[in-house]
């Protein structure tokens, strides 16, 4: 496998490892990950919204994400934007996680 398509599913298993503490579902999982930019200078850029805008959980799972992802081989420097659009919905979740929520 290529060093990039390695470092991309590394990426992808650190964030199944941030969990919202109120939610027992990865944010991967959740659909709350909307981008993720691996870059030629070794930043990994990462689009990510909330289940609620007014999510109290906000600054702790930037945070989480920025230390998981950021532990990557290769990955030197981590930027999460929080975006609101589109707007989140049950819809974007794993089949997984609605299973997990009692959705299914």
């Amino acid at each position: 496998m290529n060093e990039f398509l390695e470092k991309e599913e590394e990426v992808l298993r650190m964030l199944k490892t941030v969990f919202d503490p109120e939610i027992p579902v990865n944010v991967y999982d959740l659909g709350l990950i909307y981008k993720i930019d691996i870059r030629d200078d070794n930043s990994c850029v990462i689009d990510m919204t909330l289940t609620a805008p007014s999510c109290p959980a906000a600054d702790f799972l930037v945070e989480d994400i920025r230390q998981k992802v950021g532990s990557v081989e290769g990955i030197e420097n981590v930027t999460v934007n929080l975006v609101f659009e589109p707007e989140w919905t049950k819809d974007m979740m794993s089949e997984e996680a609605k299973l997990e929520l009692g959705f299914l």
